[in-house]
């Protein structure tokens, strides 16, 4: 008895604390400002995104939701994390006590935010017309619990003609299957041009009625209408007296009946059981890292973090891996899952590099995601949204997230095929690579962002490279490390930065470091002279050397961050340079790797002083706590990373470079199933410097630790200080590599 007794305790002591880190992951982090996440109902990179819109349109509504606004239209189904583009939000139910009056614009109901909760797997508003409301979620289905007053009769308005942004339905059905269920669809367009979802609800009490409108809302049809293309429903129901009505909404990109059965998620109508099922998956991500501190502010900022990073991509298939892509057709992924939102062009620099360590099974479908995107349309994706190729941003950044995988060993990814995908990219006949090829460089007078996308192209055919170099093709390989030299033609050493040149070879003039724009006929894309000089991250002694050796980078890069801020010219430049530090910009990815830069020539004490002063003064625990777009977990990433203590300023070279440890401890779950304990001695909110390292208890003076040692496990141990040790990791051995070497 005294056996079993025990094993009891520990079972209840080990659920009590396998229950302890979601309460430091808000939901409602990066909300407000330009964070453009969303506060709803979802488990990590699940289908179903079940979060309330504020019927605003606009740049910071890209997520459906602002911290700022104080009205609700609904709530829908699917939701972007953190992008700079709005588009989903599916399926809207909106819930009133009677039936919803005609109106021009959306119905909206206004609520304050002191009746608003929201916890990894739930959120909870009570609406100013008293209707309570909850949601949580498994990956494909939706749960919905109305409490409405008593004395009316409730409404559940389904609003399959809601869109935001660029989003537009183009043709929507509801129709009634009994008295509990109703099947549907929502096919639409916006920033991807083919959007087809289908669903099926399921309530807890009987429908009284279903009322089928038109669009305009002035018309009731039957159910059979086929004479419009947009139609609304509204689920009526008898006064039930106070009690709630649950529904569940599960939904699939294949078919009604495929979305009937994923109704199936949900047994029975326990919403408590169900919440803490989704929150007890989110335990078992944010279980992944485990930190010390007695600081409670930085666990918020890190676990709302890392709650962030599982956002995105998300499941697109059914539970048998079959889905119908936006070409219309029915697919099925070998093993695994298939995922769809994409946003390489940011997370390729620290959240794929992250997800090879946190999410090592995941990743392999999200890679293998890719590659199906490559077989259906020749080409790797660029940003896949819903499966349709919506060619935002610059680069063909499929390539380091594959090229990273390889490197690394990644089981279950056919290196050949990745291979010939990534060198499909490298000489495709779009987005001016045929002029890159030609002249070295692609030319301002060719296509524009010209400087951003010679830079880019050059980074990712570094990756080609090494991945050709690893496979044994040395023509390949000689080939691509030439192209990946394409920065230097775009060097001037006259005003030290890169720049344009058109194909004659003539600097473009007039020539503004500072100037930023919208316009395609910029020569950088969400930048300037100032960021993109810095993107060259395989080459980072390269670039040195063109501006004159070390000390001249150095001082350069110390001009980046005291440059002034207020010098920038923003007539119609984008909204998504921010988070300045004089122009160095944390609130846009092309600056992510640049505090890392000073480790790369010998001067870490720097790259310690600016990332732990970035960490300090752009991440907060409000919803305002990013200083930019969360892009799909890449600005959450970067402070995951750099919390730790280091960061993969090369993304796809397998090495992570110190920066400075904020925690106490920090216990990473490694996928050798071993596990990397990083502790920082002496460490206080004033002591951001590196003293001194020792792994295992032996004196490491790299300023980096490479993969391979990391997923060995062990003790990472740094001793801090509030002076700079000025000796440390200074000789040419200890610091990252360069492709100049």
């Amino acid at each position: 008895m005294r056996l079993a007794g025990c094993v009891i305790l520990v079972l209840l002591y080990s659920t009590s604390f396998a229950q302890n880190l979601v309460k430091y992951a808000d939901p409602f982090v990066g909300t407000g400002g330009h964070g453009h996440t969303y506060p709803g109902a979802t488990v990590p990179f699940g289908m179903v995104q079940l979060s309330p819109d504020n019927g605003t349109e606009g740049w910071d509504w890209c997520s459906g939701y602002n911290y700022g606004d104080s009205t609700i239209a609904g709530f829908s189904h699917t939701h972007l994390s953190g992008t700079g583009c709005g588009d989903w939000v599916d399926i809207s139910v909106m819930p009133n006590t009677s039936l919803i009056p005609d109106k021009t614009d959306y119905f909206k109901i206004h609520f304050s935010h002191k009746n608003e909760v929201a916890t990894p797997g739930f959120y909870s508003v009570k609406l100013d017309n008293g209707i309570q409301a909850s949601l949580t979620a498994t990956e494909r289905c939706g749960l919905h619990k109305y409490e409405f007053p008593a004395g009316c009769n409730p409404v559940l308005r389904f609003e399959l003609s809601f869109a935001i942004n660029y989003d537009q339905a183009v043709k929507t059905r509801i129709i009634q299957l009994n008295d509990t269920t109703i099947v549907g669809y929502r096919y639409s367009k916006g920033w991807a041009n083919v959007q087809q979802l289908y669903f099926a609800a399921r309530v807890s009490k009987p429908i009284y009625k279903l009322h089928v409108y038109h669009n305009s809302r002035h018309k009731e049809v039957s159910q059979d209408d086929e004479n419009g293309t947009v139609y609304n429903g509204e689920l009526e129901f008898k006064d039930q007296q106070g009690k709630p009505i649950l529904m569940k909404v599960a939904l699939s990109s294949v078919s009604t009946d495929k979305a009937l059965l994923a109704l199936g998620e949900i047994k029975g109508w326990d919403f408590d059981q169900v919440k803490r099922a989704a929150a007890q998956k989110w335990e078992n991500e944010l279980d992944k890292i485990e930190v010390k501190t007695s600081d409670d502010h930085l666990k918020r900022i890190f676990y709302s973090g890392l709650y962030h990073t599982c956002m995105a991509p998300v499941i697109y298939s059914d539970a048998d891996g079959k889905y119908k892509n936006a070409k219309g057709e029915l697919k099925k992924m070998d093993k695994g899952q298939r995922y769809t939102v994409f946003s390489l062009w940011d997370t390729f620099r620290g959240l794929n590099p992250l997800f090879t360590l946190t999410q090592p099974e995941r990743n392999v479908d999200i890679l293998n995601s890719m590659l199906a995107f490559y077989d259906e349309n020749g080409l790797l994706p660029v940003w896949d949204l819903s499966t349709w190729e919506t060619g935002c941003m610059s680069g063909y950044h499929a390539v380091p997230v594959l090229a990273d995988a390889i490197l690394k060993n990644t089981a279950g990814l056919d290196p050949e095929r990745a291979y010939a995908a990534m060198r499909k990219s490298a000489f495709q006949e779009i987005r001016g690579t045929p002029d890159y090829i030609k002249y070295g460089f692609l030319p301002q007078d060719k296509a524009g962002y010209s400087v951003t996308i010679t830079l880019e192209y050059a980074y990712d055919d570094w990756c080609i490279a090494q991945v050709a170099k690893k496979l044994g093709k040395m023509d390949d390989y000689h080939e691509f490390m030439k192209r990946s030299e394409a920065y230097k033609l775009l060097y001037d050493q006259r005003t030290g930065f890169i720049r344009g040149k058109n194909s004659h070879g003539k600097w473009i003039e007039p020539f503004n470091p500072f100037f930023t724009s919208t316009a395609e006929t910029s020569m950088y894309e969400e930048g300037n002279a100032w960021q993109y000089t810095f993107f060259v991250p395989h080459d980072v002694r390269g670039l040195a050397s063109e501006m004159g050796g070390n000390e001249q980078f150095v001082r350069k890069l110390d001009s980046l961050f005291t440059a002034s801020s207020s010098s920038a010219r923003f007539e119609d430049g984008p909204p998504d340079v921010s988070g300045l530090i004089g122009q160095y910009a944390h609130g846009n990815e092309p600056s992510h790797h640049i505090a890392y830069m000073y480790s790369f020539v010998g001067q870490p004490w720097k790259t310690q002083e600016r990332v732990r002063y970035i960490l300090d003064s752009m991440y907060h625990d409000k919803p305002d706590g990013y200083a930019g777009n969360e892009d799909c977990g890449q600005m959450s990433a970067w402070a995951i990373w750099s919390m730790m203590g280091f960061y993969p300023a090369n993304p796809a070279s397998g090495e992570y470079v110190f920066g400075s440890p904020v925690f106490d401890e920090v216990t990473m779950k490694l996928p050798s199933n071993k596990q990397m304990v990083i502790k920082a001695k002496n460490n206080a909110s004033d002591h951001p410097y590196i003293q001194s390292v020792t792994l295992n208890g032996k004196p490491y003076t790299k300023t980096y630790i490479d993969h391979a040692t990391l997923l060995k496990g062990g003790v990472l141990e740094f001793v801090m200080s509030d002076k700079p040790n000025k000796e440390w990791g200074t000789k040419p051995e200890d610091w990252p590599s360069s492709a100049s070497n």
